[in-house]
């Protein structure tokens, strides 16, 4: 069934959450004010609720937070809920604001519960051996740009390790560099309508095309390894299965 806030089991030691700001600003305000009646009376106030709207960044680190505090749960006998705990950020530049706010927040509030859990989860997301960024990019030009900006904030601005590159949706290479160039610079091949061609022609434009985006892809994953000086995890493109356990299983295969 589709996953909501709560926590839900998926499998055997598999757990998810599709975080709710509104869900999470609440029960961050359970957690400081101890008394749920209490808490409830303030967060289904229509006031407050749109003063905690106007507050920049709130409903980010209230999700953030989220993530963070799952990580300091723990079971009876002391040791952690979770051994690992995923967060799947948003895109380039949502995910970049949202990693600022814990740190905005050790610069602008005062001494109190906010800022004691913003520095707690400060504190971990800049920790190499706990902690960690794994960047995912595409083999396309724009994603490429958009991922090579946001390591260099990551690492200069923000001080956090980036532990891992992923380039994902990989077509598998079946041409030659040479073969590549030469279907790419046939005359017409890329141009023409492939419908309106005879059945060889048509096999010659599909080859062309397909050539022009492995030369794309080729020239994307070296542009990320020179600039960012690192080498890179690459994932194939499925045709079909990409969100099913066996697509998951060929995918963490080529990841582990």
């Amino acid at each position: 069934p589709p996953i909501g806030h709560d926590i839900q089991l998926l499998r055997d030691n598999i757990w998810a959450t599709r975080i709710e700001a509104e869900r999470a600003m609440e029960e961050y305000g359970q957690l400081v004010i101890k008394v749920k009646t209490v808490a409830r009376a303030v967060f289904d106030n229509r006031y407050t609720n749109a003063f905690f709207k106007a507050v920049p960044g709130l409903h980010d680190w209230a999700m953030l937070g989220k993530a963070w505090w799952h990580t300091t749960e723990k079971r009876e006998d002391g040791r952690p809920r979770f051994d690992l705990v995923l967060f799947d950020a948003p895109a380039t530049g949502h995910a970049l604001d949202m990693l600022r706010v814990p740190k905005v927040i050790l610069e602008l509030v005062p001494p109190g519960v906010l800022r004691r859990d913003a520095e707690a989860a400060w504190a971990l997301f800049q920790d190499g051996i706990q902690s960690g960024v794994v960047v995912v990019s595409l083999p396309e030009d724009m994603p490429v740009t958009e991922t090579i900006e946001i390591v260099h904030a990551l690492e200069g601005e923000l001080h956090l390790p980036v532990v891992r590159l992923v380039v994902n949706g990989v077509i598998e290479q079946l041409f030659s560099r040479c073969e590549r160039e030469t279907l790419i610079h046939a005359e017409g091949l890329l141009a023409v309508e492939i419908p309106h061609l005879d059945p060889g022609d048509q096999a010659l434009a599909v080859a062309a095309h397909r050539a022009a985006r492995e030369a794309l892809q080729a020239r994307c994953i070296a542009r990320l390894e020179e600039e960012l000086g690192t080498q890179v995890t690459l994932l194939p493109f499925l045709l079909d299965g990409a969100g099913t356990p066996g697509g998951v299983r060929q995918l963490a295969a080529k990841l582990t």
